[in-house]
């Protein structure tokens, strides 16, 4: 299809509220629009459109070709999207099903559409299925779960660095109560903080990046970066439990303690920061907040 041909057909979608006549008359079309994976530009292409458990689908058939489109090269690189129906216009996250979540899917989109199976038969490529994610900020997703899950992290390390300031000045030492003295409560709360966040670490590397990245190739070097990230972290964790294991009062250093503290509370805000900024839409736009107790 030609650019100019393939312009007057998306215009004419556009002014005819997503139809079509002629050869496309009774079809269900939509316009994807992309960011060039080269060029970072805008990218408009008119596509045979499917609504799949409540989520678009388009299919990289490119008619049977032995290549893959261009459209698909771009999500690759980009995976936001803009989806155009004629009656709705919504921003989306392009994922990309493999193994057997894209056969399951391949033969729902035959089913529905028989012709792709067509497509199919023609070339020895596997032809991509894309399922459009609706990015709905009114509604809460794993990525908003996970900015909360950050904010009690943050709350419990500014905890943390409060009870070391008190150490630093010397109220610790100065408490004698049958209740824990304050080195007692930091030692507490570091055991509760550092568990709970390595054992945060370890479900997102284990499972929820991993398929992230799966559906969503430009993330895997994100992915990768995270998961480095988190090795740091734990080894931050590890030299501030043993200090804080080690702490007593009036012998061992406090400022060295509350340093170290420092030091985690800045590696960990650039980590959240950056996790927030690179995975909060994708996981929103695929998975729901799991849900309260």
């Amino acid at each position: 299809m030609s650019n100019d041909f393939s312009r007057r057909l998306i215009a004419e979608f556009r002014a005819n509220g997503g139809e079509l006549g002629g050869m496309f008359q009774g079809w269900s079309l939509a316009v994807l629009t992309t960011t060039g994976a080269k060029t970072g530009l805008r990218r408009e292409v008119l596509l045979g459109y499917l609504e799949l458990d409540g989520n678009g689908v388009v299919v990289a058939s490119a008619n049977g070709a032995d290549r893959n489109p261009a459209w698909y090269h771009n999500i690759r690189r980009n995976p936001r999207v803009t989806v155009e129906t004629g009656g709705d216009t919504y921003p989306a996250m392009a994922a990309i099903p493999r193994g057997a979540a894209y056969e399951k899917l391949f033969a729902r989109v035959v089913e529905k559409a028989p012709g792709y199976g067509d497509y199919q038969a023609k070339t020895t490529r596997e032809i991509p299925v894309v399922v459009l994610h609706r990015i709905d900020e009114r509604v809460k997703g794993m990525g908003d779960w996970l900015v909360e899950v950050h904010r009690w992290f943050r709350g419990e390390l500014r905890a943390l660095r409060e009870q070391a300031d008190a150490v630093v000045g010397g109220s610790a030492t100065a408490i004698v109560r049958p209740e824990p003295d304050l080195a007692q409560q930091l030692r507490a709360r570091c055991l509760s903080f550092c568990t709970a966040l390595r054992r945060h670490h370890v479900g997102e590397d284990s499972v929820v990046f991993p398929e992230l990245a799966e559906q969503f190739p430009a993330l895997a070097p994100v992915v990768e970066q995270l998961a480095a990230q988190h090795h740091v972290v734990a080894r931050l964790q590890d030299a501030i439990r043993e200090l804080v294991d080690g702490f007593v009062p009036g012998e061992s250093d406090p400022v060295r303690l509350r340093a170290e503290l420092e030091r985690l509370a800045g590696e960990l805000e650039a980590h959240f920061g950056f996790e927030e900024r690179a995975v909060v839409t994708a996981l929103n736009a695929t998975a729901a907040a799991p849900p309260t107790a």
